[in-house]
């Protein structure tokens, strides 16, 4: 039922989209024709600006899969990785604006990057054309199982009547794991001790071994560790709660305002015709429809979070501007 729900959405959005973008611009009917018939003729490039292995490459590498099948045409993944994906951005956005050069994406190079860094060479809104969001993964406020609080309720009772005792790790300032610790201060009227680490890696092996209590990870990294009992789960970032922790409250619920996850989204450059925008996203909504795509995007910890592109643009800059300011409390900054 779910699914013939999901797809009638999928198919709503898509009829409803393809008659924004025929009113968008002023073409011919012969015009839009040609336009769609000649798209794609040759091989996409995708883009991905984080490292192979990780969830976005993996998920890039799964929608490139399906998409080729679907547009009958190779996509290629390729990863243009170095400083937290400013690189492999900056240089998508050079790019002939035609379709055939797409961007695969999370929030944390596109949304919080341009507030960390102080240059990161490219607008996330200016320079790039929304197609779609492919999903969101959650990330779980952790603690060590000897820590004292049980619940959230306590856990934020103990902090706020502890202020700067207790330490929460992060994968290094500016990361996601790091802002979320911040956001959690600045909503709830907190004080924890940032300790930053060379990598998310490290910071769970000291969690997991009690040298600093708490830490922010994603799901699909920690699931294994919380079913192990190895971590205490205490809330989810996301607004609502997870299906694969049914029991474990969304922070949202106690603390308004309070809501970050890691979301996936297809980016084209900036100046693409809205007739291939559409084609690429008609394709994408045909593949987000199957159920062997959704199983594997559930198996990976990914939540489907199907946006049309004027969705994900406001999606984006919401975040822009949450985050800016998350930043900017944090006092993180990265040259």
């Amino acid at each position: 039922m779910k699914r013939r729900i999901f797809a009638k959405q999928c198919l709503q959005t898509a009829i409803t989209l393809g008659l924004s973008l025929s009113g968008a611009v002023a073409l011919s009917p012969i015009a839009v024709a040609q336009t769609a018939a000649k798209f794609p003729n040759q091989a996409i490039t995708m883009v991905v600006p984080q490292a192979p292995g990780g969830t976005n490459d993996i998920v890039a590498r799964l929608i490139a899969a399906e998409l080729a099948e679907e547009l009958k045409q190779p996509v290629i993944v390729a990863n243009k990785t170095g400083a937290g994906g400013n690189i492999g951005t900056e240089q998508t956005k050079r790019a002939t604006p035609d379709g055939y050069t797409l961007l695969m994406t999370v929030n944390s190079a596109q949304a919080i990057n341009p507030s960390l860094y102080k240059s990161v060479g490219f607008d996330p809104v200016k320079d790039f054309a929304p197609i779609t969001t492919i999903g969101s993964v959650p990330n779980v406020l952790l603690v060590n199982p000897n820590f004292p609080a049980k619940t959230l309720d306590e856990f934020i009772a103990l902090i706020k009547a502890n202020p700067g005792k207790y330490q929460y790790a992060s994968a290094g300032n500016g990361t996601l794991n790091h802002l979320l610790g911040a956001m959690l201060d600045q909503r709830a009227g907190l004080k924890m001790e940032h300790i930053p680490y060379k990598g998310v890696g490290p910071a769970m092996v000291d969690v997991l071994g009690g040298q600093v209590p708490i830490v922010f990870a994603s799901l699909p990294s920690s699931l294994a560790n919380i079913r192990d009992g190895k971590l205490r789960a205490l809330g989810v970032s996301t607004e609502k709660r997870n299906p694969a922790l049914p029991d474990v409250p969304a922070i949202g619920e106690k603390i308004p305002g309070f809501g970050g996850d890691l979301w996936i989204a297809l980016f084209g450059v900036a100046g693409t015709s809205p007739e291939v925008i559409n084609t690429l996203y008609q394709a994408t909504a045909r593949v987000m429809q199957k159920p062997s795509v959704q199983k594997k995007l559930s198996d990976q910890g990914v939540e489907l979070a199907f946006d049309t592109p004027d969705q994900l643009k406001a999606r984006l800059e919401k975040d822009i501007v949450k985050w800016r300011e998350i930043v900017n409390a944090s006092g993180a900054r990265v040259d």
